[in-house]
């Protein structure tokens, strides 16, 4: 989904009305601008300092643990590793940006950047959902059918993977890329024309409603749909599982279905925590698409934009904090990398005896 989704208008043709995304002014004979910093945006963009520095701070710690140490290096920590490259990605580029709009009243990065930003922002959101529909898929293989498992080639297998989710991200966003660009608008209220990057010209309705429903469709509903198959499966496999092992009295088997319904409820709170913090960001882009001419400028309006913008990049700093909660093992190792306490050799040579173990 593109940062471009909303335009500035005034109230009484001199009263800023709050906004979450900033404009130029156009004035074609002006060779300097004057940069007004908006002082509420300060405490808004503050915030985005928090999510970035937090963000920073576990998700390369994430991936230090899951590439550094031996025992780590499973399946599912290898799309985790490749998940939060994408969220560091976001963090470092897409999110100073997002940041920059509540500060000054100018678009400061240039054509260039008008269309390497959404294009970024829209790879990582990619990376993010298909990585998470790998996950699922790992997990239907591991749970339901674990014969199918070639353990010889899981590190190529995961490689591959991870890169075709790269390159199909990329893909898809190339044409935001293509299309975002400097336009001129004119609000329809104060009759001020300025500029601001956006994914499409102001012409007609059609350009933004196929925009919001593609973008909704592909890197929402249909990934989380085949999730959701994925899981009825996974659900299904362990509660037979469960009653098949619950009264004979095999203590290995029992450890090896805990094990299975843990690192699955593990993809499961990952899968959650997206598509509770993208919906509002989707739904709101989808509402403004489809009253394309009909601005909302009410106070209410601009919490909820904000609110909905702060929850789509905090998700790019949860999961860590996550998965430390959830496990015993990368949260032990988490930390030793996190306070660097202990050399990677030494963490390399702890639990070897587990390597073969999914560590998630």
């Amino acid at each position: 989904m593109s940062l471009e989704d909303e335009f500035i208008l005034t109230l009484e043709d001199s009263r800023p009305l709050p906004r979450n995304v900033s404009k130029a002014l156009w004035d074609s004979g002006a060779e300097q601008h004057q940069y007004a910093v908006w002082l509420p945006g300060i405490g808004i963009a503050a915030v985005y300092g928090i999510i970035i520095a937090v963000g920073l701070v576990g998700n390369v710690t994430l991936m230090k643990t899951c590439l550094l140490v031996k025992s780590m290096r499973t399946v599912p920590n290898l799309f985790l590793s490749s998940l939060a490259l994408g969220d560091l990605l976001l963090l470092v580029t897409c999110a100073p940006v997002d940041a920059s709009r509540y500060l000054v009243d100018e678009w400061l990065f240039g054509r260039v950047g008008c269309k390497l930003i959404p294009f970024i922002q829209l790879t990582s959101v990619g990376v993010s959902v298909f990585t998470l529909t790998a996950l699922a898929a790992d997990r239907y293989k591991a749970i339901v059918r674990p014969l199918d498992i070639n353990r010889s080639k899981a590190t190529l297998g995961i490689g591959l993977r991870a890169g075709t989710i790269w390159l199909l991200s990329i893909t898809l966003a190339v044409p935001e890329a293509v299309f975002s660009d400097l336009h001129t608008f004119t609000t329809s209220y104060t009759n001020e024309t300025f500029v601001t990057c956006a994914p499409y010209p102001h012409v007609g309705e059609l350009h933004p409603k196929i925009h919001s429903t593609a973008s909704f469709l592909i890197f929402y509903i249909i990934p989380l749909l085949v999730i959701s198959v994925y899981y009825f499966f996974i659900a299904r496999s362990l509660v037979r599982s469960s009653a098949d092992f619950s009264a004979e009295g095999h203590p290995h088997l029992q450890k090896q279905i805990k094990s299975r319904k843990r690192l699955a409820k593990t993809v499961l709170v990952f899968v959650g925590l997206f598509a509770l913090c993208w919906l509002p960001s989707h739904v709101l882009y989808l509402y403004r698409s489809y009253h394309y001419d009909q601005v909302d400028t009410s106070l209410a309006h601009f919490i909820v934009s904000v609110c909905a913008r702060i929850l789509a990049f905090t998700n790019s700093c949860v999961n860590p904090f996550a998965l430390y909660l959830m496990s015993k093992s990368f949260s032990k190792h988490f930390r030793n990398q996190l306070l660097c306490c202990r050399s990677p050799r030494r963490l390399n040579g702890q639990n070897s005896a587990n390597t073969n173990m999914t560590s998630v």
